[in-house]
């Protein structure tokens, strides 16, 4: 059974899925914003002809786009120590984690700590 003690140190690890599906996401939407001539659009179906059009006449808005993205995750991340805080996550070292954690995979980790309900202490 769950105790406090555990409460104060509690973190969980995203679902792998979603961990695999951002990284290779951002990681595109890297490659594109930051190296898109290097990227070989005809060899990705759909997504190659579509990416292409948006790296020739909406670049700038791919590359604000870029950093609010990451701008948001920051957001997230300061929000996920508010949330570490409110729901009783004393431990620092869980609070990096949840921190790293959400600054990486942003929502996929956040809506982890929004769901955490902790035990209630018993007053005495």
């Amino acid at each position: 059974m769950a105790t406090a003690a555990d409460d104060e140190a509690y973190f969980q690890r995203g679902s792998l899925f979603w961990f695999t599906v951002i990284t290779l996401s951002f990681g595109y939407y890297t490659w594109v914003v930051f190296w898109p001539q290097s990227v070989p659009y005809q060899s990705l179906g759909p997504l190659g002809p579509f990416t292409q059009y948006l790296v020739d006449h909406h670049h700038t808005l791919l590359h604000n786009g870029y950093w609010l993205a990451w701008l948001i995750h920051v957001g997230e991340s300061l929000y996920a120590m508010v949330l570490c805080k409110s729901k009783g996550i004393t431990s620092g070292r869980a609070q990096l984690l949840w921190f790293l954690q959400t600054f990486l995979f942003g929502i996929a980790s956040l809506s982890i700590l929004i769901a955490f309900r902790p035990k209630r202490r018993k007053q005495t």
